[in-house]
């Protein structure tokens, strides 16, 4: 049995004993018995029967008893009263060890698994703290909530409104809450839950007519903070900076307490989010069901084209439905989640009882469908449904039977959180991971000791990063002028970058500090979700906005011609305005599929690591990447071309870090890579190290680039490149360099053991690459990593 799950803890599943602790943040669904020992291994094979051999691995992960702790003594009496009433008069141990620290002003993050109630760790301190001033005379104490959904704070909304606990007045603030609303929360709500964009665009820039809450605020409450990773947790921690800044011109120096599922280093992460020291709590006191976890490769169809986990899972959806298994399909798109849904209710006889117990569950479903939703399954009135990862970001749905994963969700972090879902105490519960045909997920079910025996990735963020701080610090100046003191909240570098923003004309220095002068307000051109400018996808019929792009994908997502999908809508872009920053679309799905292509290069510009191995030579630094899309294709649903098309765009340029290896032709040649072989070689050895490097830094495949070359211009040689695909970096290139050796041995390994002759999209085939994938070489791209594995094992040794 592997250290990692039992250790960390990551499948927690179980709920609390009726009148013992507070553990779970929901009850078990009840209705059918929870199942016995051996039902887990004993339904995982009934599945794989008659399939061939998808299963490629079982895991066992044992049960784990709860460890329980007394209730504070400190808790108000009111809210005591009020849980008493819930059946919670005791606490699971890391509940209480959070709550103590954070009554004690100390900023804590409790990094926990799913359903093992995060939420009562901030709760009893915040909440006692409001209770406590509200019994003062003229007193008043608040607490501020940020989540990443909305749909997140409506659960708190209505959890808090459950409970109505006297003095207690919670209410959400976001773009939907009414404007004749806004002013009475401001001015009487003591518990406000709201999302960091709410904080960033309203709060904050008009926190004149927040200052009453802002003088009373104890506590701010992060939650689901492992989701502010990459670029977005950069804009979110300069942000939470931003917040305590103005607070403290408030008087106040609000505790914060953040809530994260089981992560690696979580204090480390939690510390660069808020911009202080903050202590974790990572023993999970909460019970956990036994849990079978298999690791599934879908079969070969008769064209011997892998089938897809979509359509696999709805398969096995529909057959745990049919026994009676309430079960929950995570897909990787909303699209994917529609046609999961729909191969599994079609596999079920219509008419009968079963007809209509399978749904599915997405973002751009309203409130009320989804609140419906959740409803009907822990009732288990739904038996079966689809979904993205919304359920995975805190959503109160727990203790079901199954989960079904198509495909790697990208981080273990979230393979454990969608685990988790499944279980119900004393029950055992099933978990499967179904490979999607692309590099990672043949190699992680093929190698299952990189999911039991592998820490959880630290998310990774750099506030630092010039192109995410210099923009928060003149919404910073907006807010209040910034001044040298300033440097407590935005680091050694603010002179740098203010005298930047200065010679650009965004600030005026003058002698109170540096200021915003302008009429508009900076925060308008900031978006945390990316960086850059932002092109608006617009409907031509209605005028309707129908959602954003980042202006730095908008070439390739929605250039003229191009076919987009919002919220399971399908569109053509008959117009792409770059002046305008707009994307004119009409509806309709024209049956094919678009692909952009363009042409790619890159300059070195400053070298800040590198090693010499040999023939071998890797380095890490600033880069720049040039990339123009040339035109598009089309494809059909089966994936084949049915028509190219020019594009006349202009080029763009991204200056950001990057990963890089060169390599001596002699010594590739040596290996059996000719001349003429390197170009595909590297070409080939670039896609699939990119498609491995989420194994090891907390990204997506999406989130990366890269560029190869037979001989650059910088280096005279065979150059292989992996970048950020932010400007600045998000920190995963100097990932994949601090890791390189154990990055190229997976990337290697997946493309030798790959049963394909010359490449597929298991190994060395990119959905993402803009030279129609050619040229590629995959025995050569195993022989140039062979070069690069036996010069950096040497050096190492």
């Amino acid at each position: 049995m592997p250290d990692l799950p039992e250790r960390s803890q990551h499948a927690d599943t179980g709920t609390p004993p009726a009148g013992t602790a507070g553990g779970a943040d929901v009850p078990s669904a009840g209705g059918a018995v929870a199942p016995c020992d051996g039902w887990g291994r004993t339904t995982l094979a009934g599945l794989a029967a008659g399939r061939g051999e998808p299963l490629r691995h079982v895991e066992e992960l044992p049960a784990r008893p709860a460890r329980h702790a007394e209730m504070p003594g400190w808790v108000a009496p009111a809210l005591r009263s009020t849980l008493a009433g819930q059946g919670i008069t005791s606490l699971w141990s890391h509940q209480r060890e959070a709550a103590d620290l954070a009554r004690d002003g100390e900023h804590v993050v409790v990094a926990t698994g799913t359903a093992s109630g995060k939420s009562l760790a901030y709760l009893l301190p915040s909440l006692t703290a409001v209770l406590e001033a509200e019994a003062t005379p003229l007193g008043r104490a608040s607490v501020l909530y940020l989540s990443p959904t909305k749909a997140l704070a409506a659960d708190q909304l209505d959890r808090l409104r459950s409970w109505a606990v006297p003095g207690i007045r919670p209410a959400t603030y976001d773009g939907d809450t009414p404007t004749e609303e806004r002013r009475w929360i401001r001015q009487h709500a003591n518990v406000v839950l709201t999302n960091p964009d709410l904080v960033h665009h309203s709060l904050l820039p008009a926190h004149e007519h927040w200052s009453g809450f802002l003088r009373a605020l104890r506590y701010v409450v992060v939650d689901e903070c492992h989701a502010y990773r990459g670029i977005f947790g950069s804009h979110v921690a300069l942000l939470l900076r931003r917040l305590r800044r103005v607070a403290r011109r408030y008087g106040t120096d609000p505790t914060v307490v953040l809530a994260s599922a089981t992560a690696g280093d979580p204090a480390a992460h939690a510390s660069r989010l808020v911009g202080a020291p903050v202590t974790e709590v990572v023993e999970d006191g909460s019970p956990r069901g036994a849990v079978t976890f298999g690791l599934w490769q879908p079969p070969e169809d008769q064209d011997g084209q892998r089938r897809s986990p979509t359509a696999e899972a709805g398969e096995l959806l529909s057959e745990l439905v049919a026994q009676d298994v309430q079960t929950l399909a995570f897909a990787r798109s909303r699209a994917g989640v529609e046609a999961l849904a729909l191969t599994a209710g079609r596999r079920l006889p219509e008419g009968g009882p079963l007809a209509g117990r399978v749904a599915a569950y997405r973002g751009g479903y309203l409130p009320e469908e989804r609140r419906l939703l959740e409803q009907r399954l822990r009732s288990r009135e739904l038996l079966g449904l689809a979904a993205t990862n919304a359920l995975e970001l805190g959503v109160d749905v727990a203790g079901l039977d199954a989960v079904l994963m198509a495909g790697w969700p990208g981080r273990l972090a979230s393979l454990w959180q969608q685990a988790g879902r499944a279980g119900r105490a004393g029950g055992e519960a099933l978990a499967v991971l179904l490979a999607a045909d692309d590099p990672l997920d043949s190699w992680l079910v093929d190698h299952p000791e990189a999911i039991f025996g592998a820490p959880v990735e630290a998310s990774v963020l750099d506030p630092g990063n010039v192109h995410v701080l210099a923009p928060h610090l003149a919404c910073a100046a907006a807010e209040l002028p910034v001044t040298e003191d300033d440097e407590q909240w935005f680091g050694p570098s603010l002179g740098t970058v203010l005298e930047v923003l200065v010679q650009r004309g965004i600030l005026r220095r003058r002698p109170g500090g540096w200021y915003w002068t302008r009429p508009d307000r900076p925060g308008e051109h900031v978006s945390l979700r990316g960086i850059g400018d932002v092109v608006s996808v617009v409907e031509t019929r209605t005028g309707r906005v129908v959602g954003t792009v980042d202006g730095t994908s908008a070439h390739s997502q929605v250039h003229t011609g191009a076919v987009h999908l919002h919220q399971g809508e399908t569109y053509v872009v008959t117009d792409l305005d770059l002046e305008g920053a707009t994307a004119s679309v009409v509806r309709g799905d024209p049956g094919w599929s678009t692909q952009a292509t363009s042409v790619s290069s890159f300059d070195l510009v400053a070298e800040e690591e590198a090693s010499e191995h040999g023939p071998v030579r890797v380095s890490y630094g600033r880069v720049r990447v040039r990339e123009q899309v040339t035109g598009f294709l089309r494809r059909l649903p089966g994936g084949e071309v049915i028509g190219t098309h020019p594009l006349t765009l202009p080029e763009r340029s991204l200056s950001t870090r990057g990963v890089w290896w060169t390599m001596q032709p002699d010594a590739l040649a040596a290996a059996g890579v000719t001349e003429a072989e390197v170009p595909g070689a590297a070409h080939a050895a670039e896609h699939a190290a990119i498609g491995m490097l989420p194994l090891l830094a907390t990204c997506d495949r999406w989130d990366i680039g890269g560029v190869s070359t037979a001989c650059h211009p910088d280096t005279g040689l065979p150059t292989i490149l992996v970048h950020d695909g932010h400007p600045g970096g998000a920190g995963f290139a100097e990932r994949a360099h601090q890791r390189l050796r154990e990055w190229l041995a997976a990337t290697r390994e997946t493309i030798a053991d790959c049963p394909c002759e010359s490449g597929c999209p298991s190994c060395v085939v990119s959905p993402k690459c803009g030279n129609g994938n050619e040229p590629l070489s995959k025995a050569g791209a195993v022989a140039l990593l062979d070069v690069v594995r036996d010069a950096t094992r040497v050096a190492a040794s």
